[in-house]
């Protein structure tokens, strides 16, 4: 076996391949050992079919097959030798006539490979970049005690009505004078709420509301649609669309959303037993969380920025377009020709970005740890229960749901890829001007509205 290489440029080269007869024979007489064995021609017994007859009818397919393997091999070996850093895989050259294969013959194949541009970017402190710092102000703590209130909340009898309070009654239809229709719809346990009338004169009639009140009020006109008028009269939706009718509502029961009290049981069903004893601590302990969640916000536009500045110190980078479209091509039988000329440049800028990545960790000796992965995959996995509003799960579920993330492909790429991330972003502080700037949350917010 022996691999030449032909640089055509800075950015692409092509890879000559010759294999001897002396590299296949011993892989073809294998294979074909290896084909005896579970071979089944007729008139000879399993494992008994002549090799001779095996290499006639099956050898140029089977010299195929070794031919190929060994040069896949010769090509993986040569590039890892050579230390080639590659972008895509080795494609066959356009033009060149594959040899016809035969045994005994030698044979030649040539293959294009596409070849990073040499990254000679360094960052110094000449290179300045925002680190915005999300400002954890009153409201935000506000609110977000106002959602862990809500979400350890819990249901209670009202004596009298509220707007967001949910009403139960017997509700009758009534005639022009109040009274009930004989044979007009009812409903014995009929469930309303002001909150979702949208006349505010029909939504009077409820608010102030005690138990075992009755008052008059017309469905068509306090609700906006038939689905909500039928869903309380109990009736179809044609039948809604119909029915303009008042009704009499007497109020049997009102039920009303109550958030959790500022309290020790509180404060232990966020926080764990005695970890928070007062809303002092409270606030604090919320306002930690929300700094912490909002570091990973900050970084992702920290990495932003350091990628727009990249890119541009990186426009002049040359690529074989033609070979990298080509790969995109071979290796996409359902992308266009239009659609890999449109997506070409995004993928240009995600190979810079990566191969910028790629090379600042080799330089600086970045490595992962099994240590920075189950960090990261433990924050990860916390700041998901923390969506959910539980900030107190136990060790143990915490642990079992990192191991079922690193168990899954994604899930261990992500991990991996964000551990990595992290070491470049500390280190990258290090070596540039970093302008830690305050900014509100809403100002943040607004660098990734579209």
């Amino acid at each position: 076996m022996n691999v030449s290489q032909n640089n055509n440029g800075s950015v692409s080269a092509t890879l000559l391949v010759k294999v001897g007869s002396a590299d296949y024979a011993p892989k073809m007489e294998n294979a074909i050992k290896e084909f005896r064995k579970k071979a089944k021609m007729p008139g000879f017994r399993p494992g008994q079919v002549p090799a001779g007859l095996v290499k006639k009818m099956y050898g140029k397919e089977l010299l195929a097959e070794e031919v190929n393997k060994l040069i896949s091999e010769a090509l993986y070996d040569y590039i890892k030798d050579k230390d080639l850093n590659i972008l895509g895989e080795p494609l066959p050259t356009v033009g060149f006539t594959a040899p016809d294969l035969v045994e005994g013959n030698d044979f030649e194949f040539s293959f294009d490979v596409a070849l990073a541009p040499d990254i000679n970017l360094s960052l110094n402190k000449k290179n300045k970049i925002k680190y915005f710092q999300i400002d954890v102000d009153k409201a935000l703590i506000e609110k977000q005690t106002a959602a862990y209130r809500g979400r350890y909340g819990k249901y209670v009898q009202a004596d009298k009505v509220e707007e967001k309070d949910v009403v139960k009654g017997e509700l009758a239809e009534v005639d022009s004078k109040g009274k009930v229709v004989e044979g007009g719809v009812t409903v014995a346990n009929a469930l309303l709420s002001p909150n979702y009338m949208k006349n505010k004169k029909e939504q009077a009639k409820v608010m102030g509301a005690t138990v075992g009140a009755t008052f008059v009020f017309n469905p068509a006109k306090a609700f906006d649609n038939e689905a909500e008028i039928a869903s309380l009269l109990q009736i179809d939706k044609e039948a809604a669309k119909a029915f303009t009718a008042d009704c009499q509502f007497t109020v049997k029961e009102i039920t009303r959303f109550a958030e959790a009290e500022m309290n020790q049981e509180f404060f232990d069903a966020c926080f764990g037993a005695g970890t928070v004893k007062s809303e002092a601590e409270f606030s604090d302990k919320i306002k930690a969380g929300l700094e912490e969640q909002f570091v990973a916000d900050s970084d992702v536009k920290f990495m932003i920025d350091l990628r727009d500045m990249v890119l541009s110190k990186m426009k002049d980078a040359q690529f074989d377009d033609d070979l990298l479209k080509r790969w995109l091509k071979a290796n996409n039988d359902k992308m266009t020709d239009e659609q890999i000329e449109s997506d070409y440049p995004k993928m240009i800028e995600d190979l810079k970005w990566q191969l910028f990545q790629d090379k600042f960790a080799k330089d600086n000796k970045l490595t992962i740890e099994k240590a920075d992965l189950d960090a990261v995959a433990k924050r990860l996995t916390k700041a998901q229960f923390a969506q959910y509003g539980m900030l107190n799960v136990p060790d143990d579920i915490v642990e079992n749901y990192m191991e079922q993330m690193m168990k899954d492909k994604d899930g261990a790429r992500r991990v991996a890829d964000r551990a990595m991330e992290d070491k470049i972003i500390a280190a990258i502080k290090d070596q540039v001007s970093v302008d830690e700037t305050k900014i509100s949350f809403e100002d943040f917010n607004k660098f990734f509205e579209k």
